[in-house]
């Protein structure tokens, strides 16, 4: 087991085999070890672990674990974690720590979101799961939630764009990013967010709310139209903001994958396919007319969205179409990337893994 302290550092030693590449060499141990990295973000919805290691270019994935474990299901209305929802998830937590002990982790970040942040006995969780598993995870606030999702993907931005709306449609919350246009070879992602928010709703809470496995064009509506008065602050905030003819929208998350999944008529997921991908207004048009045109047993049966998410994809769309409404765009880029890639780059950067100036000189 890693000794770590609660804040989640660990002090001894897949889905995606891809990951955001980084530049700049190689961060070393006392000793001339190389270090090995591990960022674990708990949502409300799921549990996901990276385990990397610095390259050259960027950062290796060695290992990674993702399973929907709902934590956050029913807290909206009861306001705790339910005793079911703690078991699954420090089982998936229990899989966490044995393959970051298997890879040699010796340097980490481990973080939970909204379920943890708005459930009454979320703090008494995060000691249970110390006690059981020996990870310290991090409660962390809605700023640095938004910030590690720039970090984790602002180099997908097209980089002509003077303005960029970055969005992570999450379990328990949702985050909202202005970018503004980054200076030629800086790294200074939290320099570009110019404005930022965290909605208290997300694909699980929307969908228990207004019902995600029978959804008709009434409730879709209505889930578009709750969402968009909770966005309508953060939209006159950024009223005044540069929109070129570059501007467009940036989205990671569950929802949008399996939006570019489903155009792209994939019998199975594929990452590689899928981050990065851009698509036009009409194109996210007729992906979410297809979605919707799904009864709940074809999305159970198609190959991207699967019974595990079958009940909440809907709900992220009406998420994402709230979005789309308030903050028009020819394009979307779809990221299969986010709070774990960005945890990884700060920790790499933090420990001096990218020199300056082989960042401003390498950069692809």
């Amino acid at each position: 087991m890693l000794p770590m302290d609660l804040k989640g550092e660990a002090q001894g030693a897949p889905r995606d085999a891809e990951a955001p590449e980084r530049t700049g060499g190689p961060s070393l141990q006392p000793g001339g070890r190389y270090h090995t990295y591990a960022a674990l973000d708990l949502g409300t919805n799921n549990c996901r672990l990276l385990v990397a290691r610095p390259a050259r270019e960027g950062f290796r994935i060695v290992d990674a674990f993702s399973r929907i474990v709902r934590l956050g299901e029913g807290v909206s209305a009861s306001g705790r974690l339910s005793e079911q929802a703690i078991r699954r998830t420090i089982g998936a937590l229990e899989i966490c720590r044995d393959k970051m002990d298997v890879r040699g982790v010796s340097r980490a970040r481990l973080i939970a979101t909204e379920a943890c942040r708005m459930a009454d006995n979320g703090a008494e969780f995060i000691s249970r799961v110390y006690e059981r598993t020996g990870l310290g995870l991090e409660i962390v606030d809605r700023e640095t939630e938004a910030h590690l999702a720039a970090a984790g993907c602002a180099a997908l931005a097209d980089p002509s764009a003077k303005g960029v709306l970055l969005f992570d449609i999450g379990g328990g919350s949702s985050e909202i990013v202005w970018l503004g246009q980054g200076r030629p070879g800086s790294s200074d992602i939290r320099g570009r967010v110019r404005h930022w928010a965290s909605l208290k709703l997300g694909v699980v809470t929307l969908a228990e709310k207004f019902g995600g496995v029978h959804v008709t064009p009434e409730i879709f509506d209505a889930m578009v139209a709750h969402v968009s008065d909770e966005l309508a602050e953060f939209r006159a905030r950024v009223e005044t903001e540069t929109r070129c003819a570059y501007f467009h929208l940036l989205g990671t998350s569950g929802t949008v994958t399996t939006l570019a999944g489903v155009h792209l008529g994939l019998l199975r997921y594929d990452r590689r396919r899928v981050d990065g991908l851009w698509m036009s207004g009409e194109e996210i048009d007729e992906s979410l007319e297809d979605l919707r045109a799904m009864s709940y047993e074809q999305r159970v049966a198609n190959g991207c969205i699967g019974s595990e998410r079958a009940d909440l994809v809907l709900a992220g769309c009406a998420i994402l179409e709230a979005i789309r409404q308030a903050f028009p765009a020819e394009r979307v880029r779809i990221a299969d990337r986010g709070l774990r890639e960005g945890i990884l780059a700060e920790l790499m950067s933090a420990d001096g893994v990218w020199r300056e100036g082989e960042r401003a000189g390498q950069r692809r």
